[in-house]
C-alpha cells in the first residue's frame, strides 16, 4: 500500500516541519529599531532628568535644601526664589551686562567675518589663500595665553571698568571661527551671480549687501547662534576683565551669587541658573529649523 507524501507548500514550511530534517528554529530577533528607541530614550532621560532637578531645587527654601533629601520635593513650593533672585541676587543687572557685551561682539564679529568670508570666496585676488591660513592659525590660540597681555593693553588704554575689553576681546577670539564658516558658505553661492551683476553696474558693497548678504542670511543666523552660545556661557575672559560687581555678567554673576547678608540662598541661586539655562534652550528651540538649515547649506560645495 502506497502512502501518500504530503504536498509541499510554497514556502516548504510545512513539509520540512514533518521530516526529520529540519534545522534548529530560529528565535525572533528584536528589530534594531526598538534597540534604538532604548538608547534615544535613555540618552533623553540623562539630559532632561538634570534640568527638571534645577527646576525642583529652584523652588525649596534654604532649610528645605539643606536638610532633606537631595532627590525630594519641595515641602513648600518657593515661587518667590524667581523674584528674589532676579532682584536682591542682582540678576537682573548681570543680564543687562551679558547682552550690552554679547549683542556688540556678535554684531562686529557677523559683519567683519561676512565681509572677510566674501573678500576670500568670491572676491580674486592674490595671497587670499594665505590670509585664510592666518584666519585658521587664529583658531589654535588658546584663550588662555592672550589674556595677561591684553589685560595689560586694556589697562594702558583706559579701558578697565568698562565693557570695552569684554566686547573686543569676544570680537577678536571669535572671528576666526566665524571667518572660517562664513568663507565656506560663500563657497555654495554661485558666483554667476556676482558676475551679472558686474554687468549690469553693480559695485563691490552693492553685491555683498544686495545679493550676498540674502543669500546666506540662514548662515548668518547659524553662525551668530553658535557664537552667541560661546560668548553668553563665557567665564574666564569675563572674570578676568570685570573687576567691579557693576559689570559682572550673568556667569560670573552666578559664581558670585549671594542673597541677603551675603549667605548662599540655594533656591534664588538655583532660579538664576533656571533663568539662564532655560532663557537660551527656549532660544535654540525657537531657531532650531532654521540653524539646520543653515548647517546643512554649508556642507555641499557648490
Amino acid at each position: 500500500m502506497a502512502i501518500e507524501t504530503p504536498a509541499k507548500t510554497s514556502a516548504g514550511r510545512w513539509s520540512r516541519g514533518l521530516s526529520g530534517n529540519a534545522g534548529p528554529s530560529r528565535r525572533p530577533r528584536t528589530p534594531r529599531r526598538l534597540w534604538v528607541k532604548i538608547v534615544v530614550t535613555l540618552l533623553l532621560v540623562v539630559e532632561i532628568y538634570p534640568l527638571i532637578w534645577m527646576f525642583l531645587t529652584s523652588l525649596k527654601s534654604n532649610d528645605d535644601y539643606l536638610n532633606n533629601s537631595t532627590w525630594s520635593l519641595p515641602t513648600t513650593w518657593q515661587w518667590g526664589n524667581y523674584s528674589e533672585a532676579w532682584t536682591t541676587g542682582h540678576l537682573g543687572l548681570y543680564v543687562q551686562n551679558s547682552l550690552l557685551a554679547v549683542l556688540p561682539a556678535l554684531a562686529l564679529m557677523l559683519l567683519l567675518g561676512t565681509a572677510a568670508g566674501f573678500a576670500l570666496q568670491i572676491m580674486v585676488w592674490k595671497g587670499r589663500s594665505l590670509t585664510l591660513l592666518v584666519f585658521l592659525a587664529g583658531m589654535m590660540v588658546p584663550p588662555q595665553m592672550i589674556l595677561l597681555p591684553l589685560f595689560t593693553v586694556y589697562f594702558q588704554a583706559g579701558l578697565s571698568g568698562t565693557l570695552w575689553p569684554l566686547i573686543l576681546t569676544y570680537t577678536g577670539t571669535g572671528l576666526p571661527l566665524t571667518v572660517f564658516m562664513m568663507a565656506t558658505y560663500y563657497r555654495t553661492v554661485p558666483r554667476e551671480l556676482f558676475e551679472a551683476a558686474t554687468i549690469d553696474g553693480a559695485g563691490i558693497l552693492r553685491a555683498f549687501w544686495t545679493i550676498s548678504v540674502p543669500l546666506v542670511r540662514n548662515a548668518l543666523l547659524t553662525v551668530g547662534l553658535v557664537q552667541f552660545f560661546f560668548i553668553w556661557n563665557d567665564l574666564l575672559i569675563a572674570l578676568t576683565f570685570t573687576n567691579n560687581q557693576d559689570l559682572r555678567t550673568i556667569q560670573v554673576g552666578l559664581l558670585n551669587f549671594t542673597g541677603d547678608f551675603g549667605a548662599t540662598q540655594y533656591g534664588p541661586l538655583f532660579a538664576a541658573i533656571c533663568i539662564n539655562v532655560f532663557g537660551t534652550l527656549l532660544i535654540y528651540l525657537f531657531l532650531n529649523q532654521k540653524v539646520m538649515k543653515g548647517l546643512t547649506a554649508g556642507a555641499v560645495k557648490g
